[in-house]
């Protein structure tokens, strides 16, 4: 009589530390993200989504903005610009700089630039070009290698097809080009195609942690992406990245923050540590 072979228990599946981390927020301190972006809006308004950059250029301008200030992101990028022009760049004819809610500079004179003339640009140039920007020695050959990247995938250096993507597939194909993270990748696609996908720069991971929209102890910055996107709606996205971000630079400093003037002090675990 043939012996009946036993079944292999199926291993549990792993949970998910996102979803684990907001049914935690749910029955602890449910509300939170709600109240938070309720609060914001009480200071700063309701941002309104619109494009101001192509996304190369919107590419290029957020490696530059890596572990820099904004505004020399700005001057770097106006420079390369200048110094490549686009073949078909219209004259500003005096016009203000554009300007991106929630960036921290003053804004761009130039918008685009010959991106095949920065890609086969003699390295030492583009580096001295950009070193108003800083870390210039680091940047100059990432920006030259993913435009090598873009044109060997594509033909060419528009990102406009991404606009055509799912947000997860359109983050898949980003940030498999060496030296672009999710931060950079998620910039590139909340700005120019408005996909509800959640930047997360220093500013925004302070004032996260300090309300306890995320833990103190996190694993990496995939998971802390991932904790603030699954509390988010996908309306609410570019809302909460524009005034979470306006936050950390006009109220809640990293050093000296201003308790007196915030909306969100009293859920605030930084403020309080018993905060509700």
């Amino acid at each position: 009589m043939a012996t009946a072979t036993k079944a292999k228990p199926k291993r549990r599946a792993k949970p998910d530390p996102a979803k684990t981390w907001v049914k935690r927020l749910d029955k602890t301190r449910p509300a939170l993200m709600e109240d938070t972006l309720a609060a914001l809006r009480q200071m700063y308004g309701t941002p309104t989504w619109q494009r101001v950059y192509d996304p190369t250029s919107e590419l290029i301008l957020t490696m530059l903005s890596a572990n820099s200030a904004d505004i020399n992101a700005e001057k770097a990028f106006d420079l390369i610009c200048r110094r490549w022009p686009a073949q078909s760049s219209v004259a500003k004819d005096g016009r203000p700089p554009l300007f991106r809610s929630g960036w921290g500079g003053v804004g761009i004179n130039e918008t685009s630039a010959d991106w095949a003339a920065v890609e086969f640009a003699d390295i030492g140039e583009l580096t001295d070009v950009i070193r108003p920007g800083g870390l210039a020695n680091q940047k100059a050959p990432r920006i030259q290698a993913a435009l090598r990247h873009i044109r060997e995938q594509r033909g060419d250096y528009s990102l406009e097809f991404l606009g055509e993507m799912t947000p997860s597939d359109a983050l898949a194909w980003l940030t498999q080009v060496n030296g672009i993270g999710r931060k950079t990748a998620s910039v590139v696609l909340l700005f120019s195609f408005g996909k509800p996908l959640m930047p997360v720069d220093r500013h925004i991971e302070r004032v996260a942690m300090r309300i306890g929209l995320i833990p103190k102890k996190i694993a990496n910055t995939e998971q802390m992406h991932d904790m603030l996107q699954a509390q988010l709606t996908e309306i609410n996205v570019h809302q909460a990245h524009i005034n979470l971000i306006t936050h950390g630079r006009q109220t809640c400093h990293a050093q000296r923050p201003e308790h007196e003037r915030c909306a969100i002090a009293d859920r605030c675990r930084f403020f309080n540590a018993k905060a509700p």
